[in-house]
């Protein structure tokens, strides 16, 4: 390996690849010395715990380190079950190894590699086995001392890496030991300032890299992850800020309209308006008065109301002129993700303005529609693009609801006082960026989502949005009933599905997978799929009943067909990933089915029950775990008891862990990132920083950080 290298210097001119190995690197993204230092380890292997073979005994739990030798496929003399079985051996002595079922460990693992084994140890006719334990290669194996062999390396911690085909955890430990026993460190500038590291008792950047690739103990490794945690959170803040900064400083419409007619709209609502839409409806009046852009998040459950919160904010923007022009006539843009979401936003938009004299306008890629239709006052029309467009750049279309095609270039308004987005996450930052400059005056942004997540993401992704909770429901709106569902009572739940269809209502049945796995994989995953799973209902359970299925791997507008066949009750069960999530309000559905509950996380199945709590109807929602094991089964009891989603997505991050919350890899967080969420003074402190050095214009103080600030732009994203 050279001796002199930097930061942006290529893997491949230091390390010799092949062709394998540089497409793993490719695949993990490790493309520079600085990707390398960056990819963290996972999780450490202690050798400190470890024992030697010759002081264990019968029913001990044990850690060994030594060769692994003598591996071959036998099969149990008995019972003939196909097994693997080898012989462990460190300088006190051997112990044979058996993996019962697992005969293809036996051509795994290499002769005479260098393992990790744990278990408990087991003993027959005077023999000491060790059956089914844990095994996994190590580079080196700890130094020993003393008359039993106890462990005295310097290196207690052996850090594990995530792997990918062609490249091992074991090659990371060379690489980047290599890397640090360089003179390289020395080199690195630290881009966090020196005071803020001193404040939060952070290790500098190459005390970091050394404790987080080599620690010594757990603290070393604990102080380094605190540290690149801190880091990743603190950069997604200073560009969440500074896009903030840069947001506010457009001046915006100053709109004031009147209380009496905002409330008169609130009160034509089909339902009475909850305390927190109202409190909602509060927030965003006040931002219309600043002469600053508005830029909140409006988050709550799906049927809390978040529409209806975003139609009288458009009422409040087109029925009253702003204080710079009396004579303008504002306009709402309003984008959706989805076609068929925007269609029906365009629905129910109609219904909230029917009673005014002004137009509704939806554009999407596959066509345009205008409310009302001269022909018919009480419908909507199809109208060419050309004109559409004309009565929008005119502003004759005050209300303009669309998906994408709002943000082509051909799009543009008169005076653009408000856009919402809606399913907020489904789109990137310079998507909704775009939209909300299509004014020479910057518009009010609201932005809405029904994803339960903690408050410590939403701090974070969305840094630029002031935040707004709807964090209850409709009065009158049912809760759903959740049930946890064991394998012997999964009949009941089909005959009372089948009730439900034959009193004219529809259902949802939910599996992980799309397509069957293939059975000759030895790790092939046992779970449900679309495909087969429909099959066999039509064929064994409701053989009267229409059945679709509908998942991400079908084109968009056949997911559209399918999803608007339902809408309309042309089927009467769908079967469907989790693609279902955030989709289509069909009332008329009542009941759920999630097969394999327990691979979802909590907020994801709270999402997933949300589709049929959209109407008056009592719902149902059955959970259908695979395994009995307690703690998914705990894990399960929760959704059945907590309140709201908000609840379940901070229980969610606390029982499951960062690493598997739904959707972290959807906001451009890394495991270590995710980990800060759980950590809510951590959070506050980064953005609090970041904040003080955007508002202070401190980054000319701070070259370093301008720099990697630049850099990081081009790689965060929250698609």
């Amino acid at each position: 390996m050279q001796t002199t290298f930097e930061e942006k210097t290529p893997i491949s001119s230091l390390f010799r690849l092949n062709q394998s190995q540089k497409e793993a690197l490719v695949k993990l993204k490790i493309i520079t010395v600085r990707d390398l230092l960056y990819h963290l380890p996972s999780r450490y292997i202690d050798f400190g715990s470890s024992q030697a073979i010759l002081s264990s005994r019968s029913g001990d739990r044990v850690i060994f380190f030594g060769k692994l030798t003598n591996l071959k496929t036998s099969k149990a003399f008995r019972k003939k079950i196909p097994m693997a079985e080898g012989t462990l051996t460190d300088h006190t002595g051997s112990i044979k190894i058996v993996w019962f079922n697992q005969p293809y460990l036996a051509k795994m693992i290499p002769a005479e590699s260098s393992v990790r084994v744990s278990g408990v140890i087991s003993e027959r006719s005077g023999s000491r086995y060790l059956a089914n334990p844990d095994i996994e290669r190590v580079a080196s194996l700890p130094l020993q001392n003393g008359l039993l062999g106890e462990a005295v390396t310097t290196e207690s911690m052996i850090p594990v890496y995530e792997e990918s085909k062609g490249i091992s955890s074991l090659w990371f430990q060379h690489s980047i030991r290599k890397l640090l026993q360089a003179n390289f460190l020395n080199t690195l500038d630290d881009p966090i300032p020196n005071e803020i590291l001193t404040k939060y008792k952070l290790p500098q950047l190459k005390d970091a890299l050394i404790f987080i690739h080599n620690p010594k103990n757990e603290s070393h490794a604990s102080a380094a992850r605190k540290r690149f945690a801190f880091e990743e959170v603190f950069f997604i803040q200073l560009q969440r800020q500074q896009a903030k900064f840069e947001f506010e400083k457009n001046n915006s419409f100053v709109i004031e309209p009147d209380k009496e007619d905002v409330q008169g709209f609130i009160e034509r609502f089909p339902f009475e308006a909850t305390e927190a839409q109202n409190n909602a409806i509060k927030d965003i009046l006040e931002d219309f008065k600043s002469g600053k852009p508005m830029s909140r998040l409006l988050e709550g459950d799906v049927g809390s109301g978040k529409t209806a919160v975003a139609a009288t904010a458009s009422y409040a923007v087109i029925s009253t002129s702003p204080k710079e022009n009396r004579a303008a006539r504002m306009q709402v843009a309003y984008m959706a993700p989805t076609e068929i979401l925007a269609s029906q936003h365009f629905e129910s938009f109609i219904k909230y303005f029917t009673h005014m004299n002004i137009s509704v306008g939806l554009i999407t890629g596959s066509g345009c529609r205008k409310f009302p239709s001269k022909v018919n006052p009480s419908s909507w029309t199809n109208i060419s693009r050309t004109q559409f467009l004309k009565w929008v750049a005119n502003g004759e279309i005050p209300i303009v609801i669309g998906t994408h095609a709002l943000i082509q270039k051909s799009v543009s308004f008169k005076n653009l006082g408000l856009v919402v987005i809606d399913e907020q996450h489904r789109f990137g930052t310079n998507q909704r960026m775009r939209l909300a400059r299509k004014d020479t005056s910057a518009p009010h942004l609201l932005s809405m989502t029904a994803t339960p997540i903690p408050r410590t993401l939403a701090l974070t992704v969305y840094g630029d949005l002031d935040l707004t909770l709807i964090d209850e429901m409709p009065v009158g709106r049912k809760q759903v009933i959740t049930e946890i569902v064991t394998k012997g009572k999964r009949e009941k739940v089909y005959e009372k599905i089948q009730e439900e269809i034959t009193a004219g209502r529809q259902a949802y049945i939910i599996c992980p997978r799309i397509d069957e796995p293939d059975p000759d994989k030895s790790m092939a995953l046992n779970a449900k799929s679309v495909t087969a799973e429909a099959k066999r209902l039509k064929k064994s359970v409701f053989p009267k009943s229409t059945i679709g299925i509908l998942h991400s791997k079908m084109k968009r507008e056949e997911r559209d067909r399918v999803m608007e066949d339902f809408l309309f009750g042309k089927m009467n069960i769908l079967v469907a990933t989790s693609v279902v999530e955030v989709g289509l309000n069909v009332p008329n559905a009542t009941s759920i089915i999630i097969e394999g509950a327990e691979r979802f996380g909590l907020a994801q199945l709270h999402q997933l029950r949300g589709r049929v709590q959209r109407s008056s109807h009592q719902s149902y929602c059955y959970l259908f775990p695979e395994s009995d094991n307690e703690k998914s089964k705990a894990r399960l009891k929760a959704i059945t008891e907590a309140k709201n989603g908000f609840e379940l997505a901070e229980l969610d991050l606390k029982l499951r862990g960062p690493g598997e919350l739904s959707g972290g890899k959807q906001w451009g967080l890394s495991d270590i990132g995710m980990e800060a969420l759980k950590n809510l003074k951590m959070v506050e402190a980064a953005r609090e920083e970041a904040k003080k050095i955007i508002l202070e214009n401190k980054l000319t103080k701070y070259p370093r950080l301008k720099e990697k600030l630049a850099e990081k732009e081009a790689t965060i994203h929250f698609e």
